[in-house]
């Protein structure tokens, strides 16, 4: 275990930022956590545990210590006629592991293929897409307490998920790092292919027979067409959540723009489209230098090549102030911002 000091974090966030780490540490093993938890540079510093940097934000050099979770390994746990317990390191790229569980015929995640980052980071941030989050497959994770060394297990109900959030990223941010996932996934298929676009992606491929495989080349089709590759141009995806309000506050919206995109989540909720919101005022592709929206994807904020993290954090404050001035609605940024 080294400990390096004045690290550049460009290559270690999708953003492509070039700020520096001033101590910086690759977590390999569990023994590794618990060797640099005994060090001066971990208890005498803030620490900042990075996985695949695809949801983060950096607006400043890191006075910390950022710790680089590297932790690798897939068990089989359990199994029974129906299901499987499966078992991932913290460190394993995302989208690996959901094609390695398709290779096994293993259901639930196949509508979550080539979303960017590691698995330790899909629970913090419940990822979800076409229709599936992550805690309709969690089961546990364990985690080690970056203060005591101490390893917990989180059930499902203790992670208190919600859209796009857990409980790691509000009461217990920063006080755990997580070392694996345990998902409870299927070997009897149901298949969800209610979420439109797969439905028409499924008709172009012509396909005539679903499985795991057609699915999950479905939404990798579907997302290569709308969002940027981040090896290819920096972006951390989706960078705002898709605002809820109230049925009242719908009808009025509706009333003023009778094209708004929602869906509904219960009997007096609505979820808006953030995206239709953004291009609604003009700003699909919008650019201010190095930063901008994306051509194809308003949700989608990119770095063009040499933005800072502040040039693309205050174009999202632009993005919030429009959409608040145009529908008197509230956008949250999804990102973390550091």
């Amino acid at each position: 275990m080294t400990i390096l000091y004045n690290t550049s974090l460009k290559s270690y966030n999708t953003f492509g930022i070039d700020v520096s780490a001033k101590y910086f540490a690759t977590i390999d093993t569990l023994i590794s956590i618990q060797e640099i938890i005994r060090t001066k540079e971990y208890q005498s510093n803030e620490r900042l545990i990075l996985g695949g940097g695809s949801n983060i934000l950096f607006t400043k050099n890191v006075d910390a210590l950022v710790l680089k979770n590297n932790l690798k390994g897939i068990e089989l746990i359990h199994e029974n006629e129906d299901t499987v317990l499966v078992k991932c390191a913290a460190g394993e790229v995302w989208h690996q592991f959901v094609m390695w569980c398709i290779d096994k015929n293993y259901g639930g995640l196949e509508n979550l293929s080539l979303i960017p980052g590691c698995v330790g980071a899909s629970p913090m941030q419940n990822i979800g897409a076409y229709g599936v989050e992550i805690k309709d497959t969690f089961y546990e994770l364990e985690a080690i307490h970056t203060s005591t060394g101490e390893t917990r297990t989180f059930n499902k109900f203790e992670c208190e998920f919600g859209y796009r959030e857990s409980i790691f990223k509000r009461k217990l941010k920063n006080q755990y790092l997580i070392t694996s996932v345990t998902f409870q996934l299927l070997k009897k298929q149901h298949y969800n292919i209610e979420y439109g676009a797969i439905k028409q992606e499924l008709d172009v491929m012509n396909v005539s027979e679903l499985s795991l495989k057609t699915i999950s080349q479905a939404v990798i089709n579907i997302r290569n067409s709308k969002l940027p590759n981040p090896n290819e141009i920096g972006n951390a995806g989706s960078f705002f959540k898709n605002p809820e309000v109230s049925q009242k506050i719908y009808e009025t919206l509706k009333t003023n723009f009778s094209n708004i995109v929602a869906y509904p989540l219960d009997n007096s909720n609505y979820k808006l489209a953030a995206g239709w919101l953004i291009e609604q005022c003009g700003l699909k592709g919008f650019r201010k230098g190095e930063a901008g929206v994306h051509q194809k994807q308003a949700l989608v904020l990119v770095n063009y090549g040499s933005a800072t993290g502040n040039e693309i954090y205050d174009l999202s404050s632009y993005i919030l102030e429009s959409v608040k001035l145009k529908f008197g609605v509230d956008l949250e940024r999804e990102v973390n911002i550091f």
